[in-house]
């Protein structure tokens, strides 16, 4: 019989994460992408990806809620941010590297 297993990862200091990724994206140049002429009213947005080691606790829990393990982690992560015209960075997606 298969058992599930109840697995969660939690990023410590999340806010400090988001923001550090933020500032490593910006760039020190404007590559222009968000001044072009878009037709229909579509808005052209600027992509930066940085890679970052990340802390957290990795939780294991079994289905019946008896036996719960917590693991600290460290890993790489891959993460990327968007841009607007007149908009700073915004992290949008995350991608574990392991």
């Amino acid at each position: 019989m298969k058992q599930q297993l109840h697995i969660s990862a939690a990023f410590d200091q999340p806010a400090l994460v988001q923001h550090l990724v933020e500032r490593l994206a910006c760039r020190r140049y404007d590559s222009g992408f968000s001044k072009e002429r878009l037709p229909g009213g579509l808005k052209a947005l600027e992509t930066s990806s940085t890679e970052s080691y990340v802390t957290g606790t990795l939780g294991i829990e079994s289905p019946d809620k008896t036996e719960h393990y917590d693991m600290p982690f460290i890993t790489s992560f891959l993460f990327t941010c968007i841009k607007g015209k007149e908009e700073p960075y915004q992290l949008i997606w995350g991608s574990s590297l392991n």
